[in-house]
């Protein structure tokens, strides 16, 4: 077994070469935190979190996310209840993209994660610096 690879039950689901464990609640649970803690989609439950948005201003809001990325973002998010798509019947097609009442769930237990985040972001910039130029100091000896 590789260094890194998970011993938990359930690991293995899907996997040949061996028999398949059902999945546990911690792997459910670990899951879930890896699409909620992903790159991209606390950006978008915080977006939509002020109203109901289309894909473009969505894209246009979100600094470096690709157009695929923001599909498969708000396609997981949406399987995972926590985002409606509705898709209005005119021409051009119209689609709008809002929280479900478990998003705004969500939202309110990241709302603070959130404003921490804004509130140090200066002094985690500075403390990268410092990092990175003590690590390029301790190389070059």
């Amino acid at each position: 077994m590789e260094d890194g690879t998970s011993m938990a039950p359930g690991h293995t689901e899907g996997t040949t070469g061996g028999s398949v464990v059902a999945q546990t609640d911690s792997c459910r649970l670990r899951d879930l935190l890896d699409r909620i803690g992903d790159k991209w989609s606390l950006l978008v439950v915080e977006l939509l979190g002020e109203g109901t948005r289309r894909f473009t201003e969505l894209r246009r809001d979100i600094d470096g996310i690709s157009q695929r990325m923001l599909t498969r973002t708000l396609r997981h998010l949406e399987r995972d209840g926590l985002v409606r798509r509705t898709v209005h019947p005119v021409v051009p097609p119209r689609v709008d993209y809002a929280l479900t009442p478990m998003g705004s769930s969500l939202l309110e237990a990241i709302g603070p994660l959130v404003t921490w985040t804004r509130a140090h972001r200066d002094e985690i910039s500075a403390a990268r610096a410092t990092y990175d130029a003590a690590e390029t100091g301790a190389a070059a000896i």
